[in-house]
């Protein structure tokens, strides 16, 4: 299976070609990256929130255990703070929702900016190679079994006139030598089949 052409001036199109979708997919996988890096960053406030949050929880709970122990009022004064510690404890679940949203916001960003460009130049970039690559491998095949100069002659003579323009004309014209199989004409147009392909006659 041969991946790039034998012509210079189409395995050189096939090649920027290559280079350009590799461009872009690397590209597409940078900027999502750093768009996620910057989402991330929103979920500082959610940090500083849950630490906080955690931090007072801790203090109050301590705080009401020591006030529990002072004497007749202890339990009394252990409710309070222990309802404040209770609402520590939310602030840090809070703060702890708002880096998990911010979390999943920022795969879901990355992940739609990296398959949505690299599916796009998948689809511009992959079938064009691969009908390439499927047509260069059957005229290989063609050109190398019995009467391959013929066939090739055949479907130059059958397909776009552009290609016959470098060739001198013989007498009767292109299809009327064929007919009579003229080896030198069979032979010129079975070579224009292959360059025309990206292969070496």
């Amino acid at each position: 299976m041969r991946l790039y052409a034998q012509t210079p001036a189409r395995r050189s199109r096939q090649v920027l070609a290559d280079l350009i979708a590799a461009a872009l997919i690397y590209a597409a996988i940078r900027l999502a990256l750093a768009v996620h890096d910057a989402i991330a960053q929103l979920a500082e406030p959610g940090r500083k929130a849950e630490r906080a949050g955690d931090s007072l929880a801790d203090g109050l709970t301590d705080a009401g255990d020591a006030a529990s122990k002072v004497p007749f009022v202890g339990d009394e004064l252990k409710k309070p703070l222990t309802s404040a510690a209770e609402a520590g404890s939310g602030l840090a679940d809070a703060g702890r929702s708002l880096q998990d949203t911010v979390g999943q916001v920022a795969t879901l960003a990355t992940v739609a900016l990296i398959a949505i460009p690299v599916v796009c130049v998948l689809l511009l970039w992959l079938p064009a190679r691969l009908r390439w690559i499927r047509r260069s491998a059957v005229t290989r095949r063609l050109a190398a079994g019995p009467g391959g100069a013929d066939l090739l002659a055949l479907r130059v003579l059958t397909s776009s006139q552009r290609a016959l323009a470098t060739l001198p004309v013989p007498p009767g014209g292109f299809a009327d030598a064929w007919r009579r199989g003229d080896e030198q004409v069979i032979a010129d147009l079975a070579a224009v089949g292959l360059r025309t392909a990206g292969l070496r006659p």
